[in-house]
């Protein structure tokens, strides 16, 4: 499900103070596009947990129902909460694959840890970091 949620932003000492007014949750980060992006993870994994408890998410509130301070900006931060829960879900998956017999016998005399090289492999492929 795809989503945008209203977060209202306060410069303080260090970071920018980010507060997510459906979720009641507060974050920071040091400039806006960091405590953006951190709004967002803090949604993501709020949101996420509020799945797995099958608790409904907030609906959004609307931009013109957000009252802010003189000091505080308000903007909306986006999230797919599909996507976001695919992205950090960090379970292993079983995969098999079929490699030449000599290759496989190389690789395991060689000590190479097949799961972290098809990892490498595969994000090397994809251009992932």
């Amino acid at each position: 499900m795809k989503a945008t949620y209203p977060i209202i932003m306060t410069q303080g000492k260090e970071y920018i103070v980010v507060y997510i007014p459906d979720f009641d949750i507060n974050t920071q980060g040091k400039t806006e596009a960091d405590a953006m992006a951190m709004a967002r993870d803090a949604i993501g994994i709020t949101g996420i947990d509020m799945e797995d408890e099958k608790e409904k998410l907030p609906t959004p509130t609307s931009l013109s129902k957000i009252q802010k301070k003189k000091t505080e900006t308000v903007t909306l931060v986006d999230i797919d909460f599909a996507e976001y829960r695919r992205k950090n879900d960090m379970r292993a998956v079983r995969k098999n694959c079929t490699i030449p017999s000599w290759l496989s016998y190389e690789a395991e005399k060689a000590g190479i840890n097949f799961s972290a090289t098809l990892q490498a492999a595969l994000k090397q492929e994809l251009h992932l970091a």
